[in-house]
């Protein structure tokens, strides 16, 4: 069963980010946590930090490691 599981787990990570195209870097208006977003932010709730976006996650999640908004 737990077989089962991580394989599915693995699959569903492997086909997802197929499904976005790109990747955004967000951080919350309310207490400025960053993260990467798949969709574009809204700009009420998340502001985008930056102006591009990003193939992949870890292209984004790179990106945010080096933001200064997002090292607290």
């Amino acid at each position: 069963m737990k077989k089962f599981v991580i394989a599915g787990l693995l699959v569903a990570g492997f086909v997802t980010p197929a499904f976005a195209a790109e990747f955004y870097v967000a951080q919350s208006a309310s207490d400025h946590k960053c993260s990467v977003m798949a969709k574009k932010p809204d700009g009420k709730t998340m502001m985008m930090l930056g102006t591009e976006a990003f193939k992949t996650k870890s292209a984004a999640e790179t990106a945010m490691k080096g933001m200064t908004e997002c090292k607290a």
